[in-house]
């Protein structure tokens, strides 16, 4: 099993966007292996990290993610190579869908069929990266020359002027079974939120195994990155380090998509907690969010997060280190955070 790699996951900004560059910095020189942005519908993932890039040496620049709806694949090509080149080969290429509350309210694009387009995007990301011949695809999703019956007719294959890596690493954020297993056969990592390794086996390593199977070449686990990102919060109250984690909880499994359409509601169930997960969407989507926020369970926050003083944290931590994790991700990281995970990792 590989040694553990530690990353930070900034997310996306508020209102306001303010970068934690002294913080990244210091990651930097600690040895972390990412920093990792995000986007929804506000900040976009690859600004900050074209600013991350030049205050920084050795970390590498991830997005986690970069929302496909947003950009077509070769837009998204032409980012990740000029990104790559400018940071002297740091960049690692995270991509997700979205959900249909963004993609369809936000980016004003149908979500369709989630599992043909992805694959057929990182087809086409794959191809631009690779550079060995001009760029055709014809798909149920994606016709590059464009040839529809608008088209001018003017449109022809081309290959990229700029010269991108082909093994630049691709990731994919997945959290239902068929998504974990395209991820599996198709990414060079995975990238969830909520990971319980406690949950592993039972939840995800099916779909990984039957991923990998797919994608046939001996791939297994030891090629593929599973960088999962993971609230950490130290303190000497365990109570209340699980109260900041809480309103997190509560805002994705409640109120990230509608009834039936909420991605991290049904891990929530598969986790064994459905109940609790019921009665959260049910209360944030009435409004009450404080009762949502209640209604998490300490066992959910334990499942998915490292919580209290050092000495707790070192004993949780060797869950996630026994687990296939190779990359654990500090969500909304601050200096205790990262110090305290840094003695006990790295």
């Amino acid at each position: 099993m590989s040694p553990l790699r530690l990353g930070l996951n900034i997310g996306y900004s508020g209102a306001q966007i303010q970068l934690p560059g002294k913080l990244i910095q210091e990651a930097d020189r600690l040895g972390f292996f990412a920093v990792w942005t995000a986007e929804s519908y506000g900040s976009d993932a690859v600004t900050p990290l074209a600013w991350i890039g030049a205050l920084t040496e050795r970390i590498h620049l991830g997005t986690a993610i970069m929302q496909m709806p947003g950009r077509t694949p070769a837009n998204t090509a032409m980012t990740a190579i000029t990104l790559d080149q400018l940071s002297g080969g740091r960049m690692l290429l995270g991509l997700g869908l979205s959900g249909p509350q963004v993609v369809e309210g936000w980016h004003g694009e149908a979500y369709g069929k989630p599992l043909g387009k992805t694959r057929e995007y990182i087809s086409i990301v794959r191809t631009i990266l690779a550079r060995e011949q001009p760029l055709i695809h014809q798909g149920e999703h994606y016709q590059v020359p464009y040839a529809g019956a608008d088209a001018t007719g003017l449109g022809k294959p081309l290959k990229s002027i700029i010269h991108g890596r082909a093994d630049l690493p691709i990731y994919l954020a997945a959290i239902g079974p068929k998504n974990v297993e395209l991820a599996a056969e198709i990414a060079d990592g995975w990238l969830p939120v909520f990971f319980s390794p406690e949950h592993y086996d039972a939840v995800y390593k099916p779909q990984i195994e039957a991923g990998f199977a797919k994608a046939g070449r001996g791939k297994g686990i030891g090629q593929f990155d599973i960088a999962a990102t993971v609230p950490v919060v130290v303190g000497d109250d365990v109570d209340a380090c699980r109260a900041a984690v809480k309103p997190f909880l509560a805002l994705y499994v409640g109120g990230m998509g509608a009834k039936g359409k909420n991605f991290y509601h049904d891990l929530a169930c598969r986790y064994g907690f459905a109940a609790a997960a019921d009665a959260i969407q049910e209360a944030y989507l009435a409004g009450r969010k404080g009762e949502a926020i209640v209604a998490v369970p300490d066992e959910l926050v334990d499942a998915v997060a490292l919580c209290g003083p050092k000495e707790r944290i070192a004993e949780r931590l060797a869950l996630w280190q026994d687990s296939p994790v190779t990359t654990l991700n500090i969500a909304d990281p601050n200096p205790l955070n990262v110090r305290v995970m840094a003695e006990l990792v790295l």
